[in-house]
């Protein structure tokens, strides 16, 4: 991964987001970055080789139990999904033969976590959602999508943080701000927290 990274990839997937949590919080790495099979672990090569970067990792992968460390704090969203902000709800609720208050239940009931965090500041993938449930990506984007809004494509949810172009459909928009430069932490979510979706309209 260049000079300064090294890629970890855990025997178990699920093991990502703990894993970079405990090694951020060690103090030891510059950042790390959780990806969709492997954690990039950042450091500084004045400070540590290569090999002694690979060595201290191996000794952490092999007493790392992901049951020590707490899982992000769960955060509760809220999803506004009048015809303003779900221009594709309906098409999608039709294409699976549901109307689009079963869609969107089926989507809030599922177990909802943050995969990673990417693409644009503050754009979340959200995974958990239920795969039976069919949606692909736009033929062609749109050239503006509204910051908060929520898109789905099957399996996984993606929340814009920032407006701009996207090709998600889109099925609502939260009522809070996933990024925010005035906050102390401007991104709200972070890899691996749990994800609770509240309905506002529909």
């Amino acid at each position: 991964m260049g000079d300064d990274a090294v890629a970890v990839q855990p025997n178990n997937r699920a093991l990502r987001h703990p894993l970079a949590r405990a090694l951020r919080g060690s103090g030891e790495w510059i950042d790390t970055v959780p990806g969709k099979e492997v954690v990039a672990v950042h450091f500084d090569p004045r400070a540590l080789r290569p090999t002694e970067v690979m060595r201290k990792l191996e000794d952490w992968l092999s007493s790392f139990s992901a049951e020590a460390f707490e899982p992000g704090k769960a955060v509760d969203l809220h999803l506004d999904c009048s015809a303003a902000n779900a221009p594709d709800l309906q098409a999608l609720a039709d294409q699976n033969g549901l109307t689009p208050q079963e869609m969107l239940e089926r989507v809030t009931r599922s177990d909802l976590v943050v995969d990673m965090l990417g693409f644009t500041p503050g754009f979340a993938y959200v995974e958990g959602v239920n795969p039976a449930l069919k949606a692909e990506r736009l033929a062609v984007p749109r050239q503006r999508v509204a910051a908060g809004s929520v898109g789905l494509v099957s399996g996984q949810l993606g929340l814009y943080g920032l407006s701009g172009p996207g090709g998600w459909p889109i099925i609502g928009r939260l009522t809070e701000a996933l990024f925010d430069p005035a906050r102390a932490e401007p991104f709200l979510l972070q890899e691996g927290q749990v994800v609770r979706l509240h309905l506002v309209d529909v």
